[in-house]
Parts: structure tokens; C-alpha cells; sequence
């Protein structure tokens, strides 16, 4: 052994011989259980990997080795993510083209990988780019569309006027193109869409069976958004011809609407809009389709809208309420109408506050009921049953206002001064009233008022009552509605997988034959946007045009591609069987392998990719070719690296924009400043990303440090789900650590006994020899408990404080006559030690495990047993607390029963001295732990 820890010797030297005897290379073996882990699917950029990404990657393959060491046939591949949007933005950006920027990055992303020692099993690589991997990506395809799941329809799409071209949601920043700042129109255009609503409940009810963490479980089920309730028509007043209908989850607040809402992309919109109101609406809508669906949904955003000069007759009580239009409300949700009831629902009542609009209360908490007869609606509304048509409610006072004009509501916004041929653009404001300024959202159950015959029902059984009264009509029903959209696929781009269909003059769509896979992407050196909206495959004559596959006569093939979320929604199915050229996968390998048994990765992937694997897994499975419901039974998620990131004062030609602290500082410019400068700068904890200049690479840590202290760093800062501040501090400690762990491993390699088990067989051990075995023992324990439940800074720790126990009984026992007794207690934890070790530090491990004379590599042995009643300890520290503050600690039997141990706290003189001859008002004994006296 050398005299020192000498990683840069050690780590090329075990990585080289790992690639040369196929160490990670994995077969089914039916004789062995399988254990499939992986990461997420990784896309090669051009900056490679960071701490950051290690996050992810060290805990999945320090599980993976663990998991081989216990003997399980593990599936641990890699592959990359290379189809997409975000390889063709990078490409162009570096004024290149994919097909040359993808395997240049790949093939570093793979250096770094194998850098700090990942035991992917390699043959198994697969690269989504490639014809081998997308011809069953298009196979996929034509499932679904079989199936009825894949269907073409015009939808609204990003539109960049300036660069001529379709961009994706990521691509519009603050409503304007990320290239040339350029507002950003919608456009109607034929899309592709998988048909996802169609398992919504499956998607859902499915989730109770896997082990996934419960918020990202909660996030599917918000995306999915299941909503029971009732959907119904409303008649636009004086028109007869037109109407629409509704969907609340609230119809027991029904007697409390006071406006309805469209989308402004509703279809009645043009009809019902009055001439006055046409430039208001018309400027409204134009705004709104600059606007994507997550911004028009955000909370954050003030609620606007404008009326269309039209009134609905309220059902069920005959009462003509404003139509608005707002952009909160979708046409892609439920029906892109609401009813709204400000009373009720917090964003009906802010919209209602903006714009002078009624509220009437219809549900009065149980505490907070009213007086029989007693209305509380704004201003001064009477109960009305279904059917009535009184317009001239009495006030709280007994008076009464003017009767307003015939047609006109006197719950309608303003109806004194609103009349008919008005050129208002909102309803006037109701009058202010000290009634209406008391109104408050109330949201929750309560009893029913002015809601007619149903007044004084709970509003639970009122919902049933109501939801008949409807369907006894025939004007509503019962429906089930789900937020969840169905999947827009296609992309006007180059780099993807061409959609498998061919257009046909007389056949109309025409899917591509299967033995004619793969619809190969054309190998073209132009591949920018077309500037017509659609792909540039459509600029190719060669590829277009082709015979329609059933009548023979001239077609032209689809020209949008895939995009990359499809790539990944059934990577996990080829790896079990990556080199098949008749079928994506066979049956059995997958049925052997599937599902996964553990899904490493980050948590915003949530509700995009996760749910799109699960949907796609559902398909094969009910097709007959997948044997599993669920794709990955166990979900862990990584917490982020955030580094310290500097920022400067703005200099007098410099602004900062709102929520700026100063202006981030580059690494290269950080370097070129001066002391007096630096002393300037404020220093924040940020995500580690490329955008923030702030990332930290694993090759400047192994070329400092070593792999291994890079992989225990990781490991110990923080447990696995918790963010971490990166500190090369903490990176410094763990080095000194392992150059601890070496030099003891020199120092006992001399005294090391090989027939250890032989001779503590019958052996005779004092205590300090005991308590050693004891502290293997239960190491061993924890490690085992830690490790499958990624507890990986406690396994750290553990290995650490094993280590301790062993290096202060080496010092006791060095330093004393021979023993071999205490050799054997040695030996026992070295070679126990080096095996638990190899999981977190592959490479020192391996070279330790030679250095002893042990063949082979630690891979291929054991993860090392512990014995119940050795790691059972004979005595433990009992701790002795005083409200909860530590007073006292004694050393006590294990066995030791609950009674004993609050018998020895209350006689502690310590606690005596709290006590002061009085009796304690409380003893809270926790066995094997501590006792706490409350005084």
C-alpha cells in the first residue's frame, strides 16, 4: 500500500478494470431476485453534468451496489434524452445541427459518468435520436392511434410574427418570443393529440397503489382534477336561439349567482356581444390570446374582463344576470362558461369587487344562521323560488327602490343607470350600501338562504335536492368534469420523431404501415423553421411526397414531429430489452424486469412526464404487449444544490428591474476583481444552474479531491429529499476522511487475521473488545435499515462513527501485548468495514479489498450480515432531562425495564435539585432512550 491516500492512482486504475471484466453487465436470471432502479431520463446539454445533476445520480448508484451486494440481479442502465426541442435550440445557438451536437455531448455526459465511478451496465445505452429507438417510439404512435388515443384537431398555438415560427410554451417568455422579444399571437392549427382524458380515472385511482412521495402524488391529482358536480343550460335573454351551459361543483350556491362568465374564446361570444360593446370585447380577446393558460390561471394575477352588453336567465329563479368574458376562465375547462357566485368563491369575488358587481350570500355558516325570513343578499335581496320573477325585492329597512325597466333585474349590476343602448363598457356600480361593504367569502358548508324552498337546508343535502331538481327539468345533469387536457404531441419542428401518418386526397389519414418503420427524419443540413408555422420537413419534397399506402395514389406524409415527451414515456420498457429489431421489448424480459422498483429523479417532473409514462404504460398493459399497470412502483425525489452566487451594485448606467438584488457577477469576472471590490458584493444561495454562473463541475472535485469524497460528500451533507448548500468545506472534511481510513487500513493490514470467525469463535473478549463487536454489529444493522430507504447521511454518518469506534480500539490495542483476541475483533470490522464502505466509495474500497489480499472486487461479495444479538448493546447512555433540557446522563442495562428507569431519574441529584423536595407534575419515559421530568 502506498503511504498515502493517492486517489489519482487509485480511481482510473479500478475504473479501467470495472469497464474491462463487464462488472455491471446485466441477464435475466430467474434464480436471482431483480431489483430495477433508475434515474430519470437525462438530456445531453452542452455544459455536462454538475454537483447538481450528482444529486441524483451517486444515491441511485450507491443503492444499485448495495442492492448487488445482497444479492439481487440488478437493472441499473443509462440513456439519454436526445430528441427535442431543447438539443435543437442548443444546436442552433451554437450554430451546429443536432446530429453533431447530441453525440459530442453524450458522449462527455458518459465521461463524467463513469468519472466518479456510476455502475451503469452500458451495453444497454439507448439514445432516443437514434432510428433503432424512435421506429418504436412511431410504433407506439400507431397503438394509439388504433386504439382511438391519438386524433388530429386545431388548437391554439404560440406564434412568433417576427421569426416566423410555432414556439412551445417554454419559449414565451412574459408573452413575447425568447429570441427576438417579439409578442407573441395564438394561432389555430392542426395538432396531434393523445387522448389521456380517457384514463383521468384511472390515472387517479391508481395512485393509492404506488410508494411515491404523497406531494407529488397530490400534484397528479390536482393536474388531473377530478370535479363532481352539476352541469346545466342557461338561456341568453331575448334570444330563444341561444344558450350554453354551465359547470359548478357548487350548485347549492346557484341562488347566489350574480353574473356568468365566458371564456373569451367562446363560441357565443361574436353572437351575443351588443354593438356597443364589440370594441371592448373584441380588444379583450385580442389580449387574451397573447396570453398562455398558466398565466390567465395564476392566482397572482389581478382578474379582469369586460361585459358583452348580453344577460342569462338564471333557471332557477328566472333573474337575468351580465355576461362577462374573462381570461380566467377556459374554453379548454369544463365548458368555458361559469356561473359565477362571489359569495362564494374567492375569484367570483374579487372579479365582483373590481367591477361593482352583487354578491348575495346563500350559504350562512351553522354558527351564523339568520333569523327565519331574514335576507342578507347585497343590496337587499328577498329568497326567490325556482320560478320566481320578482324584480322589486324589499330592503332589510322594509322600503323599496324604483322598479327598474321590463327586462331589466334589479339584481343586475347597476340597473338604475345601466340601461338598454347604454355605451357604459362595465354595468355601472351597484349602489354602495353598508350591507354590501359587510359581505364576505365564505367557501365553506353552512345552511342555505335566500335560496327559496331550499332555504334552511344543509348546503350538502341541498347539492342532492338541487342536482334533481335539474334533471327533473331536463335542463341539467350530474357530470363528472377533469382539468386534465388531453396531450398535445406534435411539434413544428425538425428534430423528433416524424408522426407515422400519411395524408391521402381520397383516404384521408392513412396510418404508416408498420413494416415500413422507420418514417426515417431526413438527414438535411437546413433544418431552422420553415416561417410558414409549419415543420421543416414540410420544405422537403423527398420526404413529403409518398404514395398513400391503400389506394397508391400521390399523398403527403405529416410533417410535425413528437414531441420528446414521447421519447420518454417508454424508455424504461426498452431497457429491458434494448437490442430487439423485431419488437420494442419482448413480453418476457419486461414481465421479468417491470415495473421499476426504484424512480430516482426531480420533482418537476411531476405532472408532465410522470403521468405521461404512467398513460402510455396503461395503453400496453390494456393492449395485451405491457405486463404492468404502473411503471415505477417506488418514486424518491433528489432536493436541489444551491451555491453561493455573487451579485454586484449596478453601476450609474446600469437599472435594476423589480426584486433584482444588483447585477450577477460571472465566475471569470469574479476572478478579475479586486479585494476592494469583492468586498461589495452580496452573496446569495441559489439552484446551482449555468444561467446563474455558479456551477460547480465533478470534474474540478475529482481533480481536487477524488470521486469518492465527491460521492460521500453528496451522500452525508443532507438527507436525499432536502436541499443543500454546496461547501467545499464540508468536501474538505470528507477528503480528510478517507485519508484517515486509508492510513489506519496501512497500519492494521500487518495484524490482519483471515480466520477471524475461527477464533472469535472461541475467543474470550473484554469489554472494550465487546463493545467494538457490538458497535460492527449494529452499524451493520443500520446500514441495512438505511440504505433501501435512502437514509444515505445517516448511513454516512454511521459508517463514520464505526470507523471511530475503530480507530480508538486500534490505538487501545496497538499500543498493548499482542492479543489475538483483539486482532480478531480488528479483522472483524476491517473487512466488514471495506465491504459496507464499497457502496458509498467504490474505488478506495476495491483498492483496500486487493490490498488485504481478498480477490476479485467488492461488487461480487456480500454486503456484510450482523449478528441480532451481538448488535443488541449491553448497556446504553440514559439521558436525564428536566423540561426537556438535559440535566444528567447515566449508563445503564439494556434490559433495563420503564420503572427502573424513572426510579434512577427522580433520584438523580440533579433532578433533585429542580425538584426541591416537591413531587414532579410529570415523567415521560422513553425505553432504550431517555427519561424527562417535567416540574
Amino acid at each position: 500500500m502506498h503511504e498515502q491516500y493517492d486517489p489519482k492512482a487509485i480511481e482510473p486504475k479500478w475504473q479501467q478494470r470495472w469497464q474491462e471484466a463487464q462488472l455491471f453487465r446485466t441477464e435475466e436470471d430467474p434464480a436471482k431476485p431483480k431489483c430495477y432502479i433508475l434515474e430519470f431520463f437525462p438530456y445531453p446539454s452542452g455544459d455536462g453534468l454538475s454537483v447538481g445533476h450528482c444529486r441524483n445520480y451517486i444515491p441511485a448508484d450507491a443503492l444499485a451496489r448495495y442492492m448487488r451486494m445482497r444479492g439481487y440481479n440488478v437493472l441499473h442502465p443509462m440513456g439519454w434524452d436526445a430528441f427535442g426541442l431543447p438539443a435543437e435550440n442548443e444546436a442552433i445557438n451554437k450554430g451546429s445541427h443536432p446530429k453533431y451536437t447530441v453525440p459530442r455531448y453524450v458522449a462527455n455526459y458518459k465521461r463524467q459518468m463513469n468519472l466518479i465511478g456510476l455502475s451503469y451496465d452500458w451495453e444497454r445505452e439507448i439514445n432516443s435520436s437514434t432510428p433503432d429507438y424512435y421506429k418504436w417510439t412511431q410504433w407506439w404512435f400507431l397503438q394509439l392511434y388504433k386504439r382511438g388515443l391519438a386524433y388530429r384537431a386545431n388548437a391554439p398555438v404560440n406564434w412568433c410574427p417576427r421569426c416566423r415560427t410555432v414556439l412551445a410554451n417554454e419559449e414565451v417568455e412574459g408573452g413575447k418570443c425568447w429570441r427576438c422579444g417579439t409578442p407573441v399571437e395564438k394561432q389555430d392549427m392542426p395538432q396531434w393529440f393523445f387522448k389521456i382524458t380517457a384514463y383521468a380515472d384511472r390515472l387517479l385511482n391508481d395512485l393509492e397503489e404506488l410508494d411515491w412521495p404523497e406531494g407529488i402524488k397530490q400534484m397528479q391529482r390536482n393536474w388531473i382534477g377530478r370535479s363532481e358536480g352539476v352541469e346545466f343550460e342557461m338561456q341568453v335573454q331575448g334570444r330563444p336561439d341561444l344558450k350554453f351551459r354551465v359547470f359548478t361543483t357548487r350548485i347549492d350556491t346557484v341562488f347566489g349567482m350574480t353574473f356568468a362568465v365566458l371564456a373569451p374564446e367562446h363560441p357565443l361570444v361574436d353572437a351575443i356581444t351588443t354593438p356597443e360593446q364589440r370594441d371592448a370585447v373584441n380588444a379583450y380577446r385580442e389580449h387574451a390570446r397573447r396570453l398562455d393558460e398558466t398565466a390567465r390561471q395564476s392566482t397572482e394575477r389581478e382578474r379582469t374582463g369586460v361585459f358583452t352588453g348580453a344577460y342569462a336567465i338564471n333557471p332557477v329563479n328566472g333573474e337575468p344576470v351580465p355576461i362577462y368574458i374573462a381570461d380566467y376562465v377556459l374554453m379548454t375547462y369544463g365548458t368555458g362558461a361559469i356561473m359565477a357566485v362571489p359569495a362564494h368563491d374567492e375569484r367570483d369575488y374579487d372579479f365582483a369587487q373590481k367591477y361593482g358587481l352583487p354578491i348575495r350570500p346563500v350559504i350562512a355558516p351553522m354558527d351564523a344562521v339568520p333569523e327565519p325570513g331574514f335576507s342578507s343578499m347585497t343590496p337587499g335581496f328577498s329568497s326567490m323560488t325556482p320560478g320566481s320573477t320578482s324584480r322589486n325585492p324589499a330592503r332589510r329597512d322594509g322600503s323599496h327602490d324604483a322598479v327598474p325597466e321590463p327586462g331589466i333585474s334589479s339584481m343586475t349590476p347597476g340597473f338604475s343607470s345601466m340601461t338598454p343602448g347604454s355605451t357604459s363598457r362595465n354595468p355601472a356600480r351597484a349602489p354602495e350600501t353598508p350591507e354590501s361593504e359587510a359581505v364576505a367569502c365564505y367557501t365553506g358548508d353552512g345552511i342555505m338562504i335566500n335560496s327559496g324552498e331550499f332555504s334552511g337546508l344543509p348546503n350538502r343535502e341541498g347539492m342532492q335536492r338541487l342536482a334533481e331538481w335539474f334533471e327533473a327539468r331536463g335542463i341539467g345533469q350530474r357530470k363528472v368534469q377533469y382539468r386534465l387536457r388531453d396531450w398535445l404531441i406534435s411539434r413544428q419542428r425538425y428534430w423528433g420523431a416524424p408522426i407515422p401518418i400519411i395524408h391521402c386526397p381520397a383516404c384521408g389519414e392513412v396510418p404508416v404501415p408498420e413494416d415500413q418503420l422507420p418514417v426515417l427524419l431526413p438527414d438535411v443540413e437546413e433544418y431552422q423553421p420553415s416561417g410558414t408555422g409549419e415543420s421543416p420537413l414540410a420544405n422537403i419534397p423527398e420526404f413529403v411526397n409518398t404514395p398513400c399506402p391503400q389506394c397508391g395514389q400521390p399523398a403527403r406524409r405529416e410533417t410535425d414531429t413528437m414531441g420528446g415527451f414521447a421519447c420518454s414515456s417508454w424508455y424504461f420498457l426498452r431497457f429491458c430489452d434494448p437490442h430487439n429489431d423485431q419488437e420494442p421489448f419482448s413480453y418476457e424480459k419486461a414481465r421479468y424486469w417491470m415495473p421499476v422498483d426504484y424512480y430516482v429523479g426531480g420533482a418537476e417532473h411531476a405532472v408532465m412526464h410522470l403521468l405521461y409514462a404512467r398513460f402510455w404504460t396503461k395503453v400496453g398493459y390494456d393492449a395485451g404487449f405491457v405486463p404492468v399497470n404502473e411503471p415505477f412502483y417506488r418514486l424518491r425525489n433528489q432536493g436541489m444544490v444551491l451555491a453561493l452566487t455573487p451579485y454586484r451594485p449596478p453601476r450609474e448606467d446600469e437599472t435594476l428591474r423589480e426584486g433584482e438584488i444588483g447585477i450577477l457577477v460571472r465566475r471569470d469576472q469574479l476572478e478579475q476583481m479586486s479585494e476592494a471590490d469583492k468586498a461589495q458584493l452580496t452573496w446569495v444561495w441559489e439552484k446551482m444552474s449555468k444561467s446563474r454562473y455558479n456551477v460547480v463541475t465533478p470534474d474540478e472535485i475529482v481533480e481536487r479531491y477524488s470521486a469518492d469524497t465527491l460521492r460521500l460528500y453528496e451522500l452525508f451533507v443532507a438527507p436525499f429529499e432536502a436541499a443543500i448548500e454546496w461547501r467545499e468545506e464540508g468536501v474538505k472534511g470528507m477528503y480528510r476522511f478517507l485519508g484517515r481510513v486509508w492510513r489506519l487500513m496501512r497500519e492494521v493490514r500487518p495484524c490482519f487475521i483471515r480466520a477471524w470467525r475461527e477464533v472469535l469463535a472461541q475467543a474470550s473478549l473484554d469489554e472494550a473488545g465487546r463493545k467494538l463487536r457490538q458497535r460492527t454489529h449494529s452499524s451493520l444493522k443500520k446500514l441495512h435499515a438505511d440504505i433501501p430507504d435512502f437514509k444515505f447521511n445517516t448511513a454516512v454518518a454511521t459508517l463514520m462513527e464505526w470507523f471511530n469506534a475503530l480507530e480508538d480500539y486500534w490505538k487501545r490495542v496497538n499500543n498493548a501485548p499482542c492479543c489475538s483476541d483483539a486482532m480478531a475483533v480488528v479483522s472483524e470490522a476491517v473487512e466488514s468495514f471495506i465491504l459496507a464502505l464499497s457502496p458509498f466509495a467504490p474505488h478506495i474500497a476495491d483498492e483496500l479489498w486487493e490490498a488485504y489480499g481478498f480477490e476479485g472486487f467488492t461488487l461480487q461479495h456480500r454486503f456484510p450480515d450482523y449478528d441480532e444479538s451481538l448488535a443488541r448493546a449491553e448497556e446504553f447512555e440514559l439521558v436525564i432531562q428536566v423540561n426537556g433540557k438535559v440535566r444528567d446522563k447515566l449508563t445503564v442495562p439494556a434490559d433495563i425495564s420503564r420503572e427502573e428507569m424513572e426510579r434512577l431519574a427522580l433520584a438523580s441529584p440533579r433532578v433533585q435539585a429542580y425538584l426541591a423536595g416537591k413531587p414532579p407534575r410529570k415523567v415521560i419515559v422513553v425505553p432504550g432512550k431517555l427519561v424527562n421530568v417535567v416540574v
